[in-house]
């Protein structure tokens, strides 16, 4: 297994001082120190009501979310922590397009600051389908420590998978 399969693009000497946490059994302190507490978005409705009130602080003109929901099976299957659809249903002779949102639900377990960098992220792609320049601008404009939040979050997810966070197994998922 690759340790740091969440860091590929990092700088060498930044990966360096991870494999060094990983190797002290530090890691998952080193996180948690800057970010001690879950949060208390438990459901699918605090989720949505979570993801619409960002919505409404940073994106109020763009396409309504018509579903925000915590997916079990998102993080094992996609590789992926979230993701963003469009659904698209005939109603009479026009095409309507619903937008989704689901977030992988081992985000109930996170730091508030992890799940928001999540959503940010899923609500940056109702403006900006790609991961280019003006997608990562969004995401900063909503969330100013957007990139620091990431990496952080790559840390995380590396201790956990580790089994270095408290309570945690390696690849345990947790209802």
């Amino acid at each position: 297994m690759d340790e740091l399969k969440y860091l590929g693009g990092y700088p060498p000497a930044l990966l360096e001082q991870v494999r060094g946490l990983i190797a002290q059994g530090r890691l998952a302190d080193s996180v948690a120190r800057r970010y001690p507490q879950a949060h208390g978005v438990r459901t699918d409705r605090a989720l949505y009501d979570y993801a619409q009130t960002l919505k409404q602080q940073h994106l109020q003109r763009a396409e309504p979310l018509v579903k925000v929901v915590y997916d079990p099976q998102l993080h094992v299957l996609r590789q992926a922590l979230g993701t963003h659809t469009t659904v698209s249903r005939v109603q009479g002779t026009r095409l309507k397009a619903k937008r989704e949102m689901r977030v992988a639900s081992l985000f109930k377990d996170a730091p508030e600051p992890f799940l928001r960098m999540i959503v940010v992220h899923e609500l940056a792609h109702l403006k900006e389908r790609e991961h280019d320049k003006a997608f990562y601008a969004l995401c900063t404009r909503m969330e100013p420590d957007y990139h620091q939040l990431e990496f952080d979050l790559r840390l995380w997810l590396t201790a956990r998978e580790l089994g270095q966070a408290p309570g945690l197994h390696p690849h345990a998922s947790r209802p």
